[in-house]
């Protein structure tokens, strides 16, 4: 055992070098990108934020969306009914806007999950005098700038749509720190001339091409709006542009089931969506916490035993403290990205440094659990994924 254990923790330690290096890169793109000047086009843009139920910082949250250095745009919050508990605090956040501010009740989804079919009404009731599609969360606050950086960049017809990601703020609890850390490192999945995807709460494209590729078809069946758009631009050949600098704010509070539900729903969704991502990352979270426990284990042995456990030990900690230094590289160019927000990140930073060390037991816990259910629940609604073109409702 114990040379399967040398042998996994060697491709742990160069595996986690190798990701250190790609956390350095990512850091030089996003330096370069709060340098770049985002440029003066600003076509018409509808921002379409769906909602649905209360949850902390909601009318926040919204008002944020009402108070971006843009000009020419026009918010739309969709609601499946005008009974939601959110109604009364979207149509308050719509009256008081300073911008215009539409609320668009959608009715209920019948094949398709609740956000997808509140965009698809919202965006075929738009008028034709919107240029640009721009998507965004109700448990998002994007920064006054984040509409005019997301848009700006299409003015190159060569890019298929610009994306961002969230960032998980924990506001109290162990369950939201863990959150927030199972979170982060998706961040640094997204690159500058990697595959990317897009984020649902972050994402623009010009509505010609939205037409063009067939999104609207695309949603017709789906729960996942964004992976379902990546896919229809991956099939047109058009890149995803990500950009840091838009960043999205996410305050979070949470306990240890809505952790659980949240993560499992995730990972079921990149396993019937974007199986190709599914099969890589759950070998290697597999491949981590199995070197780790069987690293404790080995040297647990040889310390009871009272033999040499040094080389073990080193073996043991090395790969988890590589994480923590991408970690650490990867927090530093959050705050680069984020200025405003730079002091409550690095007093918070333990959480994106440390606990990413653990997270990967959570991620094993919720690759397991896509082996045996495509159901999922999201804000109150259940869901089986057939398919990735076909949805069931299950209670409602």
């Amino acid at each position: 055992m114990e040379n399967l254990f040398y042998l996994l923790s060697v491709l742990q330690i160069g595996l986690g070098l190798y990701l250190i290096l790609q956390a350095i890169q990512w850091r030089g793109y996003v330096r370069r990108r709060m340098q770049t000047d985002p440029g003066f086009y600003s076509p018409k843009t509808a921002v379409l934020c769906p909602c649905r139920g209360m949850e902390p910082g909601l009318e926040r949250n919204l008002l944020a969306l009402c108070e971006f250095n843009y000009q020419n745009y026009e918010v739309f919050f969709i609601l499946a009914a005008a009974s939601d508990a959110a109604y009364s605090t979207v149509k308050r956040v719509s009256e008081q806007s300073r911008v215009k501010a539409h609320v668009v009740i959608a009715g209920k989804p019948e094949s398709c999950g609740e956000k997808v079919h509140n965009l698809r009404v919202a965006i075929s009731e738009l008028p034709a005098e919107f240029d640009v599609l721009a998507f965004a969360d109700s448990d998002g606050r994007p920064g006054k700038g984040w509409l005019h950086g997301l848009v700006a960049p299409l003015h190159d017809a060569r890019i298929g749509a610009t994306t961002t990601m969230r960032w998980f703020v924990p506001n109290g609890g162990f369950a939201s720190a863990l959150l927030a850390a199972w979170n982060a490192p998706i961040l640094t999945m997204l690159t500058e001339n990697g595959p990317n995807f897009c984020w649902g709460g972050g994402t623009a494209i010009r509505r010609s091409l939205f037409d063009q590729i067939g999104v609207m078809e695309a949603w017709e069946h789906s729960v996942s709006d964004d992976y379902s758009l990546t896919a229809a631009l991956q099939q047109a050949g058009r890149p995803i542009l990500f950009l840091p600098e838009c960043l999205t704010l996410s305050f979070v509070q949470t306990d240890f089931a809505s952790l659980m539900e949240f993560t499992n729903r995730q990972i079921v969704m990149t396993k019937v969506y974007y199986p190709r991502a599914w099969t890589p990352a759950f070998v290697t979270h597999f491949l981590y916490c199995f070197t780790f426990l069987l690293g404790s284990v080995l040297t647990a042995g040889e310390m009871i035993a009272t033999r040499p456990a040094s080389h073990l030990a080193t073996l043991l900690f090395l790969p988890p403290l590589l994480s923590a230094i991408r970690a650490a590289i990867r927090v530093a160019a959050v705050q680069e990205a984020l200025p405003g927000s730079r002091e409550q990140i690095m007093s918070q930073s333990w959480i994106y440094i440390v606990l990413p060390v653990v997270t990967p037991f959570i991620y094993v816990a919720n690759f397991l659990n896509s082996v045996f259910t495509r159901k999922i629940r999201w804000r109150g609604v259940r869901y089986e994924l057939v398919s990735a073109t076909q949805t069931r409702i299950i209670s409602y």
